[in-house]
């Protein structure tokens, strides 16, 4: 068995997601368990750098996890050809800016979503990638969370029948700031800084959608922003320009209908902070995060509407909880090590900038719904 060296240049991974999922999560725990297996036998153990623009936040991040390797310099750091990765996850306005540096200096591109802020910039970056033949791929990570590998698992074993539907619900509330604390960047509320839900969590639906239920075929959504005015980081009021909730419906490939809320501005009354409940002939299931219930057709309860009596049934009573049938692994870290098969020893791996690409087609068509108040059709986009 050999160890194989893989340099990662890893950019914006101060932030919350960057610096738990990415970094601690996924590269420390990939090399705490001495790296990655390729099929030959031998092991990829991942080398990151840490790039940021606060040299202080950026040299105690890397100390505290162990990391040798920190800079400032991002420009440095690509013209290293000892590091043939590069990971973005810092603002999704540099981003294209950013991957295209990185794949002129020849990296492998691996990025969060949404992979920019249009699409043409999008379908432009992938081009680029694929032109200069380097492997690409974008973080979509929640078909890897157990709930949706278990939902995948009962699509696959035919207990739906033929699938009806799926409603998704996703939020919880974002303090303001004035009685609590905000938990969440202030940017995420302002338009000209990239924020909106509709830009955060459309590009999540997509690939959720498309690769649990069915492409998806258009679109009608309407975007709000409920809550007017927020307080910064400062303390500071500002106004709120980007929108914090999105009430989506999606006509899928096969028939399927879908609903999705997406909201910053609701109080979770519901098993996780996201549920997908799907209906079928057969069958229906509610996932969360990690648990999936399911009821079949022979054990669907009968229930009487009378307004004068008090409901009998306790409805969740009648769903089954699906057993653990596997360790699930963090989705983030999962994603990461088939990324690394794929760069070195060229396993498949199907998430690319084209996928990435399609969240951000699907954000365009969603505005431009909700502007224009009309379903729009989600055009094929095609390699």
């Amino acid at each position: 068995m050999a160890i194989q060296r893989l340099g990662i240049i890893m950019n914006g991974v101060t932030g919350r997601m960057g610096t738990n999922q990415h970094l601690i999560r996924s590269i420390c725990a990939i090399r705490a368990q001495g790296g990655v297996a390729l099929a030959n036998g031998d092991r990829v153990m991942p080398d990151p750098i840490l790039i940021g623009r606060n040299a202080d936040k950026v040299a105690a991040l890397a100390k505290a996890h162990g990391i040798e390797r920190w800079s400032t310099d991002l420009n440095a750091a690509l013209a290293n050809p000892a590091d043939t990765v590069f990971f973005d996850a810092a603002t999704t306005q540099m981003r294209p800016t950013l991957l295209a540096q990185a794949i002129h200096a020849g990296k492998h591109i691996y990025c969060e979503k949404p992979v920019a802020t249009n699409l043409k910039e999008a379908t432009s970056i992938y081009q680029l990638a694929k032109s200069k033949g380097i492997k690409h791929g974008v973080v979509q990570d929640k078909l890897f969370l157990p709930g949706l590998l278990k939902l995948k698992m009962l699509r696959d074993s035919g207990f739906f029948g033929r699938m009806l539907s799926v409603r998704g619900e996703f939020g919880y509330w974002v303090f303001e700031g004035d009685l609590q604390p905000i938990q969440r960047p202030s940017w995420n509320y302002r338009d000209e800084d990239g924020g909106g839900i509709i830009l955060d969590m459309i590009c999540h639906w997509r690939y959720v959608l498309d690769n649990l239920f069915g492409e998806v075929k258009s679109v009608s959504c309407l975007g709000a922003t409920h809550i007017p005015e927020r307080l910064d980081e400062s303390g500071q009021r500002y106004k709120a320009t980007a929108d914090d909730a999105a009430y989506a419906t999606f006509e899928l490939a096969g028939g399927v209908i879908a609903q999705i809320n997406s909201s910053w501005a609701t109080r979770v009354r519901r098993d996780d902070l996201v549920t997908f409940h799907v209906d079928g002939t057969h069958g229906s299931a509610v996932a969360g995060l990690t648990d999936v219930r399911t009821q079949a057709r022979v054990n669907t309860p009968k229930p009487v509407w009378n307004p004068d009596v008090r409901q009998p049934l306790n409805f969740f009573d009648h769903w089954q909880l699906v057993p653990e049938y596997d360790q699930f692994d963090n989705g983030f870290k999962t994603e990461w090590e088939l990324f690394i098969r794929h760069v070195c020893e060229d396993a498949p791996f199907k998430w690319n900038l084209l996928e990435g690409a399609k969240g951000v087609q699907l954000v365009e068509c969603a505005l431009q719904s909700w502007k224009e108040r009309r379903w729009v059709d989600v055009p094929t986009l095609t390699a």
